[in-house]
């Protein structure tokens, strides 16, 4: 990698880990726009969805696109103490896997 390539990576990799909402912010625009052009549905559908196939609190939540497809990933502590995994289109609300 070319020296000033290799600069510029080192100072975006301080920044990031220095300031993890930089890196937040372009994920954050991705699935607001995501969401204004209908690819995604709103998070408390989601969440609804989610909780329907999978009693409990949810702990965490994930966006990502793969292929042109949203997937939610939605970690859940069931009610007997579980942590369990819930994977949801995110445009159609189908549940695509439970772990």
């Amino acid at each position: 990698m070319p020296k000033p390539l290799l600069a510029l990576a080192c100072a975006l990799s301080v920044a990031l880990a220095v300031h993890p909402a930089l890196a937040d912010e372009s994920d954050q625009d991705l699935a607001r726009r995501a969401l204004e052009r209908g690819e995604i549905r709103p998070l408390d559908q989601v969440l609804d969805a989610a909780r329907k196939a999978l009693p409990g609190d949810v702990v965490k939540v994930e966006l990502d696109e793969d292929d042109g497809r949203w997937i939610y990933e939605i970690k859940i502590l069931t009610p007997g103490g579980e942590r369990r995994e819930v994977e949801i289109d995110a445009k159609s609300l189908q549940i695509l896997e439970i772990d």
